[in-house]
């Protein structure tokens, strides 16, 4: 079985984004930047510490595999709330052959682990995958995640998602 890892995205990554946006699989969920100039809007003030979503490189056996993020709720109360202690997290698996073999399960389970609840204000997490997304919903309900309700999301209904700390 393959390592998964995690590092800090930095602005030598954004080519690597960019094209990542591009694949088919990808743009059809993760629909805004394309553009290496889009993509540098999007992400480059998060990877300078001006916003404070963090964000993360997944790694499989030391090699790019995706892109993984993690913020606060309460830093974007139009999303869900102002509800304190919860964090939000949103991935994508960047090489299409990688997808449906239960990879995305284990890095979900490995993030909260290592990244989200190692936090200790953190005492939930929350992700809101497109309603049209079963791939990611699997995903997520397979790695410990409840649905909670439908919420509107920028290109259509969202399926909000929560697991709780432990």
């Amino acid at each position: 079985m393959e390592s998964i890892s995690f590092r800090p995205m930095t602005r030598d990554d954004l080519p690597l984004m960019t094209e990542w946006l591009g694949r088919e699989h990808v743009r059809r969920w993760w629909r805004d930047a394309r553009t290496p100039e889009a993509v540098e809007a999007a992400y480059g003030p998060a990877i300078d510490g001006f916003e404070p979503t963090r964000m993360f490189v997944i790694e499989l056996d030391g090699r790019p595999a995706g892109s993984i993020q993690t913020y606060l709720a309460s830093d974007h109360p139009e999303w869900i709330g102002d509800e304190q202690g919860v964090a939000g997290v949103d991935l994508f698996i960047a090489d299409d052959d990688l997808t449906g073999r239960g990879l995305g399960p284990r890095v979900l389970a490995e993030f909260m682990r290592e990244i989200v609840f190692a936090d200790p204000a953190v005492t939930s997490c929350a992700a809101s995958p497109d309603l049209g997304n079963a791939a990611s919903i699997r995903a997520f309900e397979k790695a410990g995640f409840t649905p909670v309700r439908e919420i509107p999301g920028d290109h259509g209904p969202e399926l909000l998602m929560r697991i709780e700390r432990t």
